[in-house]
């Protein structure tokens, strides 16, 4: 039974993905910090805040479209991963592992989405 966003599966794992983001990123170079570094780690904590939020509001409508607003920064975030992959900021080994779990709760909220827009 799940009785707040706390208990949903994909905010736990998102909870985990911006650790992830965080140890990611602190390898950026520092003058970076208040760019790409500070950006990537923004989008990153908007993820589980905007389940969160969606979760807490009153209707089904209300939780798609915060839902659908944590996919879509899904979306940015991966592309940022990306580009810190291309300017060769990025550890390969915690790139896959950030990988791995930003692409698992797409497929979770993308199907939640799915689930709710019926």
């Amino acid at each position: 039974m799940i009785y707040t966003y706390k208990d949903l599966i994909v905010w736990q794992k998102s909870m985990d993905l911006v650790i992830k983001v965080y140890e990611l990123t602190k390898h950026y170079p520092n003058y970076e910090l208040y760019n790409l570094t500070s950006h990537t780690r923004k989008t990153a904590v908007s993820i589980p805040s905007n389940i969160a939020e969606g979760r807490r509001r009153l209707t089904r409508k209300e939780f798609y479209r915060f839902l659908v607003i944590a996919y879509s920064s899904g979306a940015e975030l991966e592309t940022q991963i990306k580009i810190g992959k291309r300017l060769g900021y990025c550890k390969r080994k915690i790139i896959k592992n950030v990988d791995k779990l930003l692409n698992e709760i797409m497929r979770i909220l993308n199907k939640m989405i799915s689930k709710l827009k019926d």
